[in-house]
Parts: structure tokens; C-alpha cells; sequence
């Protein structure tokens, strides 16, 4: 038998047969069913007593304070905030915390062109604007919740756009789609909201296309509730006339319940930190996990570590 130092079960090569050949399926260049949920129960029993779930839907917050869910990971982290603050959508504060953060660097910005007039949202809706504009195709996309909210904090929404004779187009699977990039070519679209701006800002500002600034009361009313100041800096992207305030769209949040148990938070991490090596991530090497549980521009702690959570890293010297 081959050692992998662990002690074998045989009864648990079905479930580990499983979760290795998903790994790699995930993790294929052209496999494209990469987001996956995973129960696990004790052998022979009917119910399934823990679920992690990989998601970038802000939904599994209250999939996780309801029990459904045990563990996620969520990008962005600000979601969390709000819910845990209990303002926007969330009527009460939630019982969440925090097991670490994925590193991630990213803005979430309303870019519009330039053809419009268009200087701030606040003028879109004070003008009628009638937008062609371009979205994630994904109905549950953590972008939805930010564009449903800013929207509506901006007085607005995208229902209103379609009213004053405007379009919204779900045609961006993934960010850089071709058939977003190719709507922005031939003149189809005249917004683009919408995050991991990287990979189509370029050509957004290639056909005039330009993100808006968020400023005044609209960015304190949005501060105010949870969301996160950030910045495309025109050193990033030189055909900027200057540095664009947005809103900061970092970090994958590995999060759960304020009262999960210890026990288990304590062997979620110390399985995390033992696959820390086989874990791919946006940068080198392995998870950085010493980082992962500190509160920095990549890694936002928007709120509070998991106590457990917190004692192991700080055991592991990741912490003071």
C-alpha cells in the first residue's frame, strides 16, 4: 500500500478517490465545472452533518448562520461586513466569523463611456440615462449584491435603466468574455459594471469606456454600511486622466458561525495548514497562511477571527 502518511481506512478510499480526482478536475485548464460543495457525515448515517461550500454568491451567508452551510469561501469579504453589521439587505446583525482569508487583489467598478456624458452615477439617474450596459451572466455573483446596493443607495436601479429605453446585458460569464469584449468593439454597450477589471479595462478604455468615481454623501452612505473605499490608480492604467475611487473588491473570506465549535475550527485549520503546499493560489508557492490571518489590503478582516481560528494561528506564530 502506498504511504501518504496518513493512516488508511479502507472504507474511506471511495470518499478520498472522489474528492482527489475533483481536485484535479477543478483545477484543468479547460475543465469548466470548477465550483464545488462538499458534505461529509459519519459512515452509515442518513444525514450529511457537514457541508463546505466554494461559493461567490453572497446567498451562503445565510446558508451559513442557518446551519446548511458549516464552512464557505466568499469573495468579496465586504458582504460580510454588512451582515455582520446588519445594515443593506441584512435587518439584524448575523453571528459570523472569520477562519482566514484567501489572498486577492481586485475593484469593483462602474465604468461608463465617455460618449454619455456620464461623470458619476448620481448623473445617471438625474439624467435618465438610457445605458446599454454589460454584466455577469451568473445570476448569483457576488457583483449582483454590489450592483443591486450601489444602485439603490445612488437612488436607481437596473429596472429603471431599461425603463428610460436602456438595455442590461447578461453577456460576461467570466470577466474577459468574448462576447462582452466584442460588444465593447462594435459600439453595443456603453457600460460595463462589473469586477476583476484587469482583464477587460483595457479594451473598455481602448473604445472610451471609462470607470466612474465614487464620491461625496453616495461613498459615505456606502462606507457607512460596510462597503470598502478602494482605488484605480492611473499608474496601473495609463489611459486614466487620473486615480478612479472605487470600491475594493478583495479577498476570499473563509468564513462560518461565531459559535462553531472549537474542536472543529481547531481541525479545519490544522488541515489546512498540513495541504497548505497543494493549494494553488494567485500567487507562489504555497498558501500564505501566515498572512491569511492578518488584517491587510489582500487579506481584509472585515470581521472578527474565529477564536479558535485565531488561537491556532497565533500557536502557529502567525499571529503575536
Amino acid at each position: 500500500m502506498i504511504d501518504h502518511g496518513k493512516f488508511v481506512v479502507p472504507a474511506t478510499t471511495r470518499s478520498r478517490l472522489m474528492l482527489e480526482v475533483a481536485s484535479e478536475l477543478v483545477g484543468g485548464k479547460d475543465w469548466v465545472q470548477r465550483q464545488a460543495t462538499i458534505s461529509l457525515r459519519h459512515q452509515g448515517q442518513g444525514n450529511w452533518q457537514l457541508t463546505f461550500f466554494a461559493s461567490d454568491d453572497p446567498g451562503v451567508i445565510d446558508d451559513v448562520v442557518s446551519g446548511k452551510v458549516q464552512v464557505a469561501i466568499m469573495n468579496p469579504v465586504d458582504p460580510l461586513a454588512l451582515a455582520y453589521r446588519g445594515t443593506g439587505p441584512y435587518t439584524k446583525p448575523l453571528p459570523l466569523s472569520v477562519v482566514t482569508v484567501i489572498p486577492s487583489e481586485d475593484q469593483m467598478a462602474f465604468a461608463v463611456s465617455e460618449r454619455t456624458g456620464v461623470t458619476s452615477l448620481e448623473e445617471i439617474r438625474e439624467r435618465r440615462v438610457p445605458l446599454r450596459v454589460s454584466l455577469r451572466k451568473q445570476p448569483g455573483h457576488s457583483t449582483h449584491f454590489y450592483i443591486k446596493h450601489i444602485l439603490d443607495t445612488a437612488g436607481f436601479s437596473l429596472d429603471d435603466i431599461k425603463s428610460w429605453g436602456g438595455e442590461v446585458r447578461y453577456d460576461a460569464a467570466i470577466p474577459q468574455a468574448s462576447e462582452r469584449l466584442g460588444a465593447i468593439e462594435r459600439g453595443e454597450v456603453d457600460a460595463v459594471f462589473d469586477e476583476a477589471i484587469n482583464r477587460w479595462i483595457y479594451k473598455a478604455l481602448d473604445h472610451g469606456i471609462r470607470p466612474l468615481s465614487l464620491e461625496g454623501p453616495l461613498l459615505a452612505r456606502l462606507e457607512e454600511m460596510g462597503f470598502r473605499r478602494g482605488v484605480i490608480p492611473k499608474a496601473d492604467y495609463p489611459k486614466l486622466s487620473a486615480d478612479v475611487v472605487s470600491l475594493d473588491f478583495s479577498g476570499w473570506a473563509v468564513f462560518t458561525r461565531a459559535d462553531a465549535p472549537d474542536d472543529f475550527i481547531t481541525a479545519f485549520c490544522r488541515a489546512l495548514e498540513a495541504r497548505k503546499d497543494r493549494i494553488a493560489w494567485q500567487g507562489e508557492g504555497p498558501l500564505p497562511l501566515e498572512s491569511m490571518c492578518r488584517n491587510t489590503p489582500d487579506t481584509p478582516l472585515v470581521i472578527p477571527l474565529h477564536p479558535a481560528a485565531e488561537r491556532f494561528w497565533r500557536d502557529c506564530g502567525y499571529l503575536p
